[in-house]
């Protein structure tokens, strides 16, 4: 045996370094509650949420790792969706479709947004409820997204600032609201909407501050809605309405729907309506008392 061999030290083996867990995207989103499309096999499409209480900022950023997702749905109390962790979601380049309920973003928080080129359609339910820097205006930043066409916003502190950011995205074909702090007079914004063909108008929410709080929808918003000529359906949500008021939408010449819900008007006065709109297929059902209760404390001024 050689010398040299038999001098040499002995030199302890180096401990492997740890390595660190590999993270299964699909694997701790299900875990959470995500639902995915395809379920199995080929790479999803489709994620779903109903309850994204759990969800922070590393969910998200395994959510904008699924570079293939064309539609994404977040309900249920998504706080963890703010200003920090929106721009996560502009990874998503393929996303056609963004539905969000409870998100907490100021209106510049919703600026990123405006990157996902390919976005056809986005909901927003209940976004920074009781925060004083959310109106509505950062929908504007959404008007050079030439693919969007249908938006919504609904039990929000939106306000008639928020509908006349809603004015500036003309490429819009639908827009539904309700349950927000806009006025009578915010309607008028959406008359640039020249290629609307469906809108969904509901009441808006009493502020409850001891200030007259004055409704969104009566009978004066017909006289805004007459002038849509490019409408084919509308929906009516929680309002006091008479026969003469919605006869005027006789003149909207491509009306083919009329939806009343939740609407204060006799039966009676509905069939003379459908005499009076005789190609519009119009979907009324008499309110409950319970309805009809619930109506005359929202619209008390």
């Amino acid at each position: 045996m050689s010398l040299l061999l038999l001098a040499a030290p002995l030199v302890a083996a180096e401990p492997d370094a740890p390595r660190e867990a590999v993270v299964d995207p699909i694997k701790t989103l299900t875990d959470l509650g995500g639902q995915f499309q395809p379920a199995m096999g080929a790479e999803p499409t489709q994620l779903s949420f109903r309850d994204c209480s759990k969800l922070g900022e590393a969910e998200f950023k395994l959510i904008s790792g699924l570079s293939n997702l064309k539609k994404l749905t977040l309900y249920g109390s998504c706080k963890g969706l703010n200003n920090e962790t929106m721009p996560l979601l502009t990874k998503l380049a393929n996303l056609e479709e963004l539905n969000t309920d409870g998100i907490s973003v100021t209106d510049d928080g919703l600026k990123p947004l405006a990157q996902l080129a390919n976005l056809k359609a986005m909901s927003f339910f209940h976004p920074s409820w009781g925060s004083k820097e959310f109106i509505g205006t950062g929908v504007a930043h959404f008007a050079p997204m030439t693919k969007l066409e249908r938006l919504t916003i609904a039990g929000s502190p939106f306000n008639d600032e928020g509908m006349a950011a809603v004015g500036k995205l003309t490429q819009l074909t639908s827009f539904s609201t309700w349950h927000t702090f806009q006025t009578e007079a915010g309607n008028q914004h959406l008359l640039p909407l020249k290629n609307l063909k469906a809108l969904r108008l509901g009441q808006r929410l009493r502020k409850y501050d001891g200030k007259p709080s004055p409704p969104s929808l009566s009978d004066e918003t017909l006289d805004v809605l007459v002038q849509m000529k490019s409408l084919e359906n509308l929906g009516l949500d929680e309002a006091k309405l008479s026969r003469t008021a919605l006869a005027k939408l006789h003149s909207l010449p491509n009306l083919k729907k009329l939806s009343l819900e939740r609407i204060a008007i006799s039966v009676e006065d509905i069939e003379l309506l459908k005499k009076d709109l005789p190609n519009v297929t119009i979907d009324f059902k008499p309110m409950t008392e319970e309805q009809a209760s619930a109506l005359e404390k929202m619209i008390k001024p």
